[in-house]
């Protein structure tokens, strides 16, 4: 076996074994983790769409979990700024004041951007330019993201009261937009189980 088999083989071996330890959790969701998966090592952001209580924000928790990375949720309304996302300089110091940066959540591995399109286009403009460019700008300064970085977001369907739907020419952000179905009998038996 070369070695480019031999690595195959391994990374092949990796991607089952995280995708059994995160069907310990999730269940009947197979394709979804499978994309979710892919948009990981392949370095994409995925938009997760369905309705709430379907397992998204459990599915991003657990990767998470499972890949030993820094997790961050955040929860988006329509009165959220952009600096509630990417941080604020503060100032700091009793004599000696001085600016100095509060990262915010988007300095994390996982970034669960939940309801997306809750947030006004402002606000979610700010996060598509992190997930483009990988660094925030505040007062200036370009502060780089921790790789790996993946943003999972969620939306409700348009269909629900309140909601901004993404333009199209900022859907080309997320490498996958994936519908999350509701779970059949035998997967609702499983989970209440």
């Amino acid at each position: 076996m070369s070695t480019s088999e031999a690595e195959a083989a391994q990374f092949r071996d990796l991607f089952c074994r995280i995708q059994t330890e995160l069907q310990k959790r999730v269940v009947g969701q197979d394709a979804v983790l499978e994309s979710v998966l892919t948009a990981l090592f392949a370095g994409g952001h995925v938009l997760l769409e369905g309705v709430p209580g379907l397992g998204k924000t459990l599915l991003v928790r657990t990767l998470g979990e499972v890949m030993g990375l820094k997790f961050s949720r955040v929860q988006f309304t329509p009165d959220l700024m952009p600096s509630d996302i990417v941080g604020t300089n503060l100032i700091a110091g009793e004599t000696d004041r001085a600016f100095r940066f509060q990262p915010g959540p988007i300095f994390a591995n996982l970034v669960l951007a939940d309801e997306i399109n809750r947030a006004t286009p402002k606000t979610q403009s700010a996060l598509l330019e992190a997930m483009q460019e990988h660094h925030v700008t505040v007062g200036g300064v370009q502060h780089t993201l921790e790789e790996p970085f993946l943003v999972l977001a969620t939306q409700n369907p348009l269909e629900m009261e309140g909601t901004y739907p993404l333009p199209e020419a900022q859907l080309d952000r997320f490498l996958f937009k994936l519908k999350v179905a509701f779970p059949n009998a035998d997967e609702l038996h499983s989970i209440l189980d």
